[in-house]
């Protein structure tokens, strides 16, 4: 299963609600990225350009992107982001490959 980094920010109406009735976001997410059969690996609020970080495990792409667009249509972030993100060793398999690519700057 591929991994997801997920960066994300509240509106401020869902920061509201959430000083309102403080709650775990962490059970909503898990049974999002559960219902496509993928699992949470952790969720962590911030400091800065974005509110928060989750590390998702997805079967697939389209899986992934099925949470994404859930969760991004349901009016509560006004920031979404969701990164694919590569193991050492599939980084180390693209480098392999990279050399034959033939890749030629323009101009050159």
């Amino acid at each position: 299963m591929a991994l997801y980094l997920t960066r994300f920010s509240y509106m401020p109406e869902t920061w509201a609600r959430l000083t309102k009735n403080p709650e775990d976001r962490r059970e909503a997410a898990r049974k999002y990225i559960e219902s496509v059969g993928g699992k949470l690996h952790g969720f962590w609020y911030a400091f800065g350009a974005y509110d928060g970080y989750s590390v998702w495990e997805a079967p697939d792409n389209v899986a992934m992107a099925a949470v994404a667009i859930a969760i991004s249509g349901g009016s509560a972030l006004s920031k979404h982001e969701t990164i694919p993100l590569l193991t050492v060793e599939e980084t180390i398999d693209a480098l392999r490959r990279a050399q034959k690519v033939g890749y030629r700057a323009p101009g050159s």
